[in-house]
């Protein structure tokens, strides 16, 4: 049991690592949290068995180890292998998690100014060796610049390699003394009591793999086909040491299991390329197979490399890693070097940043907008429209050349279906029909003709066999997509008819030519071994899509539901110019929409205040009735009273007055009221 237990505790060994966002200690960092404790030591397969078998309940978080570390970017979401992830500026709260790993590992081959924070890293770790409550281990991975201009041992034999042997005599690069003298530091405070704090120093060759780091840009330049020579930068005769991120993970494995004698290690595998035959290597295996040789000023006028990096890149270096390969146990990915294991390294570039290619196959009847469909897929997926008709007609005018001014020149012949076909798996081939994909728009069309075309016995082509007893094929050049575009012929003679006669004509689509084509097409596919019945044998079943709007010329509905069942593109997206283009764009989409808006409330804010004034009008309309009705009800009411007002006291109040004038009262009013009086007491 008490075995047990100490195995559970060595298998949540704890590993810091400095800034596990970037490319090589991100990479790093996952490598080693998929690595056992002791996983490199080489012990017997019983023991490890018997291990396996004791062990067999822990899950495997706890057998891994477990990664923390620092991150530039603490608002992304945390990686997958890591447990923990935080910010290095607060000094004091890192130290306390430097406190909690037992290995520390800083890796300055990708940003110089990680020197400060690894070097106040090692010197608080020794400064409180006595409050350290388990031994740790200290890793500093430097760039070969520290050994920059260092030469051979050997006057007369500079290709004697260097070798861990030579580090007291190493020259630095001048901006890498600094560094050199901390790798002295780091090396020296480990001497002090090895029980508590051992260090180490790992010099890394220029990384790649896993998605590349300092040599993407050539292989993004060569992938996307922008440029038709790959640049070298420099005379390109240097050699420069390399090593897989992978195997320099591996070598950062062994050192944390053995805790060798040993405590500086060069990491570099064993080629000896210079930097001409790996960016010639790169341009053959992803672009034109071109390179040319230019100045470092002419990179850092286009702003491709820093200067940091073209220091690496123009290096001129031979190293032999021989501490690695006789003390540590590193199960090498790519000994032999970059060149030697292009194949598996671009297989990793295109995997890790999903540059995948797409390929389309789009088939239907004449008419029925195979190339519009197409040409807009290409130019959404950046991949390449193959046109079979313009091919060959290219191929046409080469071998039979045209004189325009000569009238009785006869129509050249139809090229054979060998060289039909050649032509077409000519291009399919090309390098960037490989890297990026393609349309293939309206071939093969006939299930016979797909299958002397897939079919290859050319074993080195990436051949394989979609179903058992089934001829091979080759997967280079098959469709992943098949789309089939129907329609009926009353829709596509329709649209032949609406078509603008010097289109038709252009296109092939004349009555006669038009109708003969649309036969052959229903012709070949009415029999049970269709184009598209060899597809669904190869387990690659075509989606049908429906074409019958006439008001749809462009066929949009079409390519938006081909974009929707493949999904986003496999590429580096917009260059600056199509994302400057595109900002515009939305610019200007932007602007006509705030115009429609505006527009669209100047015309609701119109509409209201008409509607507003109708309704006022109406209700003017509605008081001027209503007074007129009170007026005239007044009225009625009051006929009666002024009738009788009229006969029995309008006289006497007319006498009255008259009474008062002929008086003079000082006081009308009051002579009236007593006129009034006197009658009424008559009256009674």
């Amino acid at each position: 049991m008490a075995d047990n237990k100490g195995a559970v505790a060595t298998r949540t060994k704890r590993i810091f690592v400095n800034n596990v966002d970037s490319y090589s200690s991100k990479n790093i960092a996952k490598i080693l949290s998929a690595c056992v404790p002791g996983e490199s030591l080489g012990e017997n397969e019983e023991e490890e068995e018997a291990s396996s078998l004791a062990n067999d309940k822990i899950s495997t978080s706890l057998r891994t180890f477990h990664i923390v570390g620092t991150v530039a970017n603490t608002g992304g979401e945390k990686q997958s292998f890591t447990v923990e992830e935080y910010s290095s500026d607060n000094r004091d709260e890192l130290y306390q998690r430097l406190l909690d790993c037992d290995v520390i590992v800083y890796n300055i081959t990708e940003d110089a100014n990680e020197l400060d924070e690894a070097t106040w890293a090692i010197t608080t770790l020794h400064t409180y060796i006595e409050h350290l409550g388990v031994s740790k281990t200290f890793i500093l991975v430097t760039p070969l610049m520290t050994w920059a201009l260092t030469k051979s041992s050997d006057p007369d034999d500079p290709d004697i390699a260097l070798t861990e042997d030579d580090f007291r005599r190493r020259r630095p690069h001048p901006n890498y003394k600094e560094l050199s003298a901390v790798e002295k530091n780091v090396l020296k405070l480990g001497r002090t009591k090895k029980s508590r704090l051992s260090t180490y120093v790992v010099t890394s060759a220029l990384q790649y793999g896993m998605g590349e780091g300092i040599f993407h840009p050539f292989f993004k330049m060569a992938w996307l086909g922008q440029v038709e020579k790959i640049p070298i930068y420099g005379a390109g005769s240097n050699v420069v040491p390399t090593i897989h991120v992978s195997d320099l993970a591996g070598v950062i494995q062994n050192i944390i299991d053995h805790k060798p004698k040993e405590h500086f290690f060069f990491a570099v595998d064993d080629s000896n390329n210079t930097l001409e035959e790996i960016i010639r290597a790169i341009s053959l295996s992803l672009g034109t197979g071109k390179t040319e040789l230019l100045s470092k000023e002419a990179a850092l006028q286009a702003k491709v490399l820093t200067l940091a990096e073209l220091d690496y890149l123009t290096v001129n270096l031979r190293v032999d890693g021989f501490s690695v390969k006789n003390t540590l146990n590193v199960q090498w990915v790519c000994e032999t070097g970059f060149v030697e294991n292009l194949g598996r390294v671009i297989a990793e570039y295109k995997h890790t940043r999903q540059l995948l290619p797409i390929k389309i196959c789009l088939l239907g009847p004449p008419a029925v907008g195979k190339s519009s469909v197409a040409e807009k897929l290409s130019k959404f997926y950046k991949i390449h429209h193959i046109n079979v008709k313009a091919i060959f007609d290219e191929k046409i005018k080469s071998l039979y050349p045209v004189d325009e001014n000569d009238t009785n020149t006869t129509k050249p012949p139809e090229l054979d279906e060998q060289t039909r076909h050649s032509l077409v798996r000519e291009r399919l081939n090309s390098m960037p029909c490989r890297n990026h994909g393609f349309v293939l728009d309206g071939f093969p069309n006939t299930y016979s003709e797909a299958k002397d075309f897939f079919y290859s016995d050319d074993f080195s082509m990436g051949l394989e066999a979609h179903g058992p007893g089934l001829n091979s094929i080759d997967a280079n050049i098959m469709p992943d997509y098949i789309f089939s575009l129907d329609a009926t012929d009353e829709f596509l003679k329709e649209r032949v008819l609406n078509l603008p006669e010097r289109a038709a004509v252009k296109m092939g689509y004349t009555q006669d030519k038009f109708l003969a084509s649309l036969t052959a097409f229903r012709e070949a596919n009415v029999e049970d071994q269709t184009v598209l019945n060899y597809f669904d044998e190869q387990e690659i079943h075509p989606e049908h899509i429906e074409i019958n709007d006439s008001n749809d010329r462009d066929n949009l509905a079409a390519v938006e539901r081909i974009t929707t069942l493949i999904g986003a593109r496999n590429n580096y997206g917009l260059t600056p110019e199509e994302q400057k283009a595109a900002e515009l764009k939305a610019d200007l989409l932007r602007q006509e929409k705030l115009q429609q808006e505006a527009t669209e409330k100047e015309r609701m804010e119109a509409e209201q205040a008409a509607r507003l004034a109708i309704e006022l009008e109406k209700w003017k309309r509605h008081v001027a009735e209503v007074k007129k009705q009170e007026t005239e009800l007044l009225e009625a009411r009051s006929f009666p009273l002024r009738n009788y007002l009229m006969k029995y006291v309008m006289p006497t109040v007319s006498q009255g007055l008259l009474e008062s004038c002929k008086a003079k009262a000082d006081d009308p009013v009051d002579f009236l009221a007593e006129y009034l009086l006197r009658n009424s007491l008559k009256d009674d």
